[in-house]
C-alpha cells in the first residue's frame, strides 16, 4: 500500500502544482514613482525588486512611465495580495480583456462646407492620430502621402518591422508610425500563431485599417465595395497623419498591451488617440483605458472611444470616464436596398451588399429554416443544421441571432439553397445592417420578417425572389440612432451623462485588409480595397478625425475645449423639426441614447463658447467620488495629492458640457406628491469667439423646474470666463422615472447647447 500512497501523493502534488500555475494571471501594478527608495537609481530596478520580493519566477511584461507609473507581470492571486502591501505600491489590478466594437460621411457631416471655416494658419498636418486597434494594411491608397510635407520634428515614433512588414515600404509621410504590442496577450494566451495572424503591425482582421482610414485616410477617388457606395473615400481629417498601435489579436485585446500602447503613443507625440474597443464598466482606478486616457488628457491629448455595441439595453456603455469622449452610433443618408418579392405580389424592403449573379425574376420556392432541420435551433441557420433535401434550390428564411449574419448565408449555400432572407427577431427590431453576402440574400426588419413568415406558413406553395437596388442616397429620416449603440445612464457615475454624442456608424465605407474578404469569413475568397461595416467602432474614428481638425484649427484649445465644441454644437432635432429617432423604438431618442446629439463639424469649428476642464477639476471630481489617496494616485500618477477635508466636493461641480441630475425617490413613496428637491450645478463658460452677449433658454420637462442664474452673460474678449448656476427642482417620482430637457445659450449666431437628463432612483 505504501507505493500506492506515494503515487497518490505525487499525483496530488502535480495536480495542485498545475492548478497553481493555471491560477496565475496578468496584473497591472501601479507604483508611486516619487517614493522610490534612494538605494535605487532606476525605477525599472525598483519595480523589478518589488516583483522579486513576492515571486522569484515572475518577470516584468511591460514597464509604464507616461500614462501610468508601474509595470505588469504574471502573478498568482496570493502573490498579488502580498505585493499590494509593499512600499510604494498604489494598487494591483487584474488585467482586463477588451473587445473590438465592431465615402459618403464627409458630405453627410458637412465637411465639404467647412473648408472655408478652417483658418489659413491651420496646423492639421502637424496632428498625428494614434489608432489602437488590429494594425494596418499599409499598401492601401488611404495612406498615400502625396502632397504631404516633412514629418513633424516633434514626432518620436517608429515603424516596427516584422516578417511581412518592412518599414521602408510600409511607413511614409502619411502613415508615420506603426508598432505592435503582444507581450501581454502572449503571456495569457501563448505564442501568436503566425500561420493565422502576423506578429507585426500588419492588419489581418481589417478592423484597424477601417478605423484608421476613417479617422484620417487620404482621399481616394473611385472607391467602392463590389460596386456599392461608389465615390471618393476620405477620412475625416485628410491632412492629419496616422500612427497605428496594434493591440488586438485573434483572442482579444488585453489591457496590459493597451496601456503599453497608450504609454508609447503619448511618448511618440500623438495629439489624438482613437480606441474602438471596450470592456465592462468598472471604477476608474481599475480601468486601464480610463487611467491611460486621464494621463493622456493631462498631456493635452484628446481621447475618443467607442460607446459599445450592447444596445438598446440601458446602462450598457463602455468607456464612461468624463475625460474620454464616448461616441455612440447613428446612420447616414445612404442605404443599400434589396427587395423581397413574394409569390402573392407583396414586397418588403431589406438591405444587402450582394453583387453576384442575380436570382431569376420569377419566384423560387420559399422555406423557413426551422422547417428544414432536425436541430432545435435550426431556424438560426447554424453550421450543419439544414437538411439539403429540404432547402436545395429554394430561398431559405433564417432568423437572426447567435452566429454571424454572413455565416448563415454560407450555411444556406452549402446546403444547396438558392438564396436567403435574414429576418430580425425582437432582439434587433427594425435595425438593418448590410452585408456582402456570397449568395443572393437580404436582411429585413422584424415587422417584415413576421409578415413574410405569415405568408410562408399560410400559403401551401410559398415562393419568393430577391431584387437588389444598388446604392441610394438622400434616405430620410437620417440620422437615426442605431439599435446596437450602447445606452446610458452611466452606471459608474450617474451624474455624468454618457454617451457624449453620436456620429456615423452604420454601413461605413473605408479601407480594408488584404488578408480576408469583406465578410471576414475564412470561406470568403474575395479581396477588396474597401469594405462597408457597422458599429460604434466606426463612429469613434469619425470623432477622432474631427478632433484632429479642431486641434489643427485651434492648437491652443485643450482636450476639454475640443470635446465641448463637439458636444455643444451637436444637434438633437432634424432640420425640419422633430427629435432624432431611435431605430430600436421608432420613437424620438433621448440623451441616454445620443448624449448631446449628432456631431456637426462645421459648427464645432466655431462654437462661440466652450466648457473647459482642467486637471484640477478632474482631481476634484475623483475626490467627490470619495476615492482614497491611493486610488486617486493610481488614476492620476500623483502620489502626493490629497483631497482637502475642509472642502465640499461634488460631482455636479465638474465643468461638463451636459447635465445629469439624479433625484432620490421619497422613502416609501410610490409616486409624486412629496416636497420638491432642489439640486444646483455650477458651470463656467469660456469665450472662444467674438465679444457678445449670450442669453439662456431652457426646454424643461413637466416633471422638473429649471432656473438659470444669471440668465444673461456678456463677454468682452476672447478667453474671458463667466460662471452661472442652474437650479433643478422636482417633486418625487416613481423610481426608474426619467425625463429630459435642453439648455441653450445663444448670441444670435452661436447656439451653445447642453442636454439635461433627470432620473429618480
Amino acid at each position: 500500500m505504501e507505493p500506492l500512497r506515494l503515487l497518490l501523493l505525487l499525483l496530488l502534488m502535480l495536480c495542485c502544482s498545475s492548478t497553481a500555475v493555471a491560477k496565475k494571471r496578468t496584473y497591472i501594478v501601479h507604483m508611486a514613482k516619487s517614493q522610490m527608495p534612494p538605494a535605487f537609481t532606476e525605477h525599472r530596478h525598483w519595480y523589478d525588486a518589488s516583483l522579486r520580493s513576492v515571486s522569484d519566477a515572475a518577470e516584468i511584461i511591460y514597464a509604464y512611465d507616461t500614462v501610468a507609473h508601474g509595470f505588469s507581470a504574471r502573478l498568482s492571486p496570493a502573490e498579488a495580495r502580498v505585493l499590494e502591501h509593499r512600499p510604494g505600491v498604489l494598487g494591483v489590478v487584474p488585467e482586463e480583456r477588451y473587445e473590438l466594437h465592431t465615402t459618403r460621411t464627409p458630405e453627410f457631416l458637412g465637411l465639404d462646407r467647412s473648408e472655408g471655416l478652417i483658418p489659413q494658419s491651420n496646423t492639421e498636418s502637424d496632428v498625428i492620430v494614434g489608432v489602437l486597434d488590429t494594425g494596418v494594411w499599409p499598401e492601401r491608397k488611404s495612406y498615400d502621402d502625396a502632397g504631404f510635407g516633412p514629418i513633424p520634428a516633434s514626432w518620436k515614433g517608429v515603424c516596427e518591422e516584422g516578417k511581412d512588414f518592412k518599414a521602408a515600404d510600409a511607413c511614409n509621410r502619411k502613415l508615420v508610425g506603426a508598432r505592435f504590442f503582444s507581450r501581454g496577450y502572449e503571456a495569457s494566451m501563448g505564442p501568436i500563431d503566425e500561420t493565422k495572424e502576423s506578429r507585426s503591425p500588419r492588419d489581418n482582421d481589417g478592423h484597424g485599417t477601417h478605423t484608421s482610414s476613417t479617422a484620417a485616410g487620404s482621399a481616394v477617388p473611385d472607391a467602392n465595395l463590389l460596386g456599392y457606395a461608389a465615390g471618393t473615400a476620405r477620412g475625416m481629417s485628410t491632412r492629419a497623419r496616422v500612427a497605428v498601435y496594434k493591440v488586438c489579436w485573434l483572442g482579444g485585446c488585453f489591457s496590459s498591451d493597451i496601456l503599453a500602447a497608450m504609454d508609447k503613443a503619448i511618448e511618440d507625440g500623438c495629439g489624438v488617440l482613437s480606441l474602438s474597443l471596450g470592456g465592462g464598466m468598472s471604477d476608474y482606478y481599475r480601468d486601464s483605458v480610463a487611467i491611460g486616457a486621464f494621463n493622456a488628457v493631462v498631456k493635452g491629448v484628446v481621447v475618443s472611444c467607442s460607446a459599445g455595441n450592447a444596445g438598446p439595453g440601458t446602462s450598457t456603455l463602455s468607456n464612461v470616464a468624463p475625460w474620454i469622449t464616448t461616441v455612440g452610433a447613428g446612420t447616414i443618408d445612404r442605404d443599400f436596398p434589396a427587395y423581397v418579392v413574394l409569390g402573392d405580389g407583396k414586397n418588403y424592403t431589406g438591405v444587402s451588399l450582394y453583387s453576384g449573379k442575380p436570382l431569376p425574376s420569377s419566384p423560387l420556392p420559399l422555406i423557413y429554416a426551422g422547417n428544414a432541420t432536425n436541430a432545435t435551433n435550426g431556424n438560426l441557420c447554424m453550421v450543419g443544421t439544414l437538411l439539403p433535401d429540404k432547402v436545395s434550390g429554394k430561398i431559405v428564411l433564417c432568423d437572426r441571432g447567435i452566429n454571424a449574419r454572413v455565416q448563415k448565408g454560407f450555411v444556406v449555400r452549402d446546403a444547396g439553397g438558392a438564396g436567403m432572407i435574414l429576418a430580425n427577431t425582437a432582439a434587433n427590431g427594425e435595425e438593418l445592417v448590410a452585408d456582402a453576402h456570397l449568395l443572393p440574400a437580404t436582411a429585413v426588419g422584424e415587422k417584415a420578417g413576421n409578415a413574410i413568415k405569415s405568408y410562408l406558413f399560410s400559403d401551401p406553395n410559398p415562393k419568393a425572389t430577391v431584387a437588389f437596388g444598388g446604392t441610394k442616397v438622400g434616405v430620410m429620416p437620417s440620422p437615426v440612432v442605431a439599435a446596437f449603440s450602447s445606452r446610458g445612464p452611466n452606471a459608474v457615475t450617474p451624474d455624468i451623462l454618457k454617451p457624449d454624442l453620436v456620429a456615423p456608424g452604420v454601413n461605413i465605407l473605408a479601407a480594408w485588409t488584404g488578408s480576408v474578404g469583406p465578410t471576414g469569413q475564412a470561406a470568403d475568397p474575395r479581396r477588396t480595397e474597401f469594405n462597408i461595416i457597422s458599429g460604434t467602432s466606426m463612429s469613434c474614428p469619425h470623432v477622432s478625425g474631427l478632433a484632429a481638425i479642431l486641434r489643427g484649427a485651434h492648437p491652443d484649445w485643450s482636450p476639454g475645449a475640443i470635446k465641448s465644441a463637439l458636444m455643444t454644437t451637436a444637434y438633437a432635432d432634424y432640420p425640419g423639426g422633430g427629435g432624432i429617432l431611435d431605430v430600436a423604438t421608432g420613437r424620438p431618442a433621448t440623451p441616454f441614447d445620443f448624449g448631446a446629439g449628432h456631431v456637426d463639424p462645421p459648427k464645432a469649428l466655431d462654437p462661440g463658447l466652450v466648457y473647459d476642464v482642467t486637471v484640477d477639476d478632474y482631481l476634484d471630481f475623483l475626490c467627490a467620488l470619495n476615492y482614497t489617496t491611493l486610488q486617486i494616485a493610481s488614476v492620476s500618477r500623483r502620489s502626493n495629492f490629497n483631497c482637502d477635508n475642509k472642502k465640499a466636493y461634488a460631482v455636479s461641480d465638474l465643468n461638463y458640457p451636459s447635465f445629469a441630475v439624479a433625484f432620490a425617490t421619497a422613502s416609501g413613496a410610490g409616486g409624486g406628491g412629496s416636497a420638491a428637491t432642489t439640486v444646483r450645478h455650477t458651470r463656467t463658460l469660456t469665450n472662444v469667439g467674438a465679444p457678445g452677449t449670450y442669453k439662456a433658454t431652457v426646454s424643461a420637462p413637466q416633471e422638473a423646474k429649471v432656473t438659470v442664474e444669471p440668465s444673461e452673460l456678456s463677454f468682452a474678449a476672447a478667453g474671458e470666463k463667466k460662471s452661472y448656476t442652474v437650479a433643478f427642482s422636482a417633486a418625487s417620482q416613481p423610481s426608474g422615472t426619467a425625463a429630459f430637457g435642453r439648455l441653450e445659450w445663444s448670441d444670435g449666431k452661436h447656439v451653445v447647447a447642453s442636454p439635461l437628463a433627470f432620473t429618480w432612483t
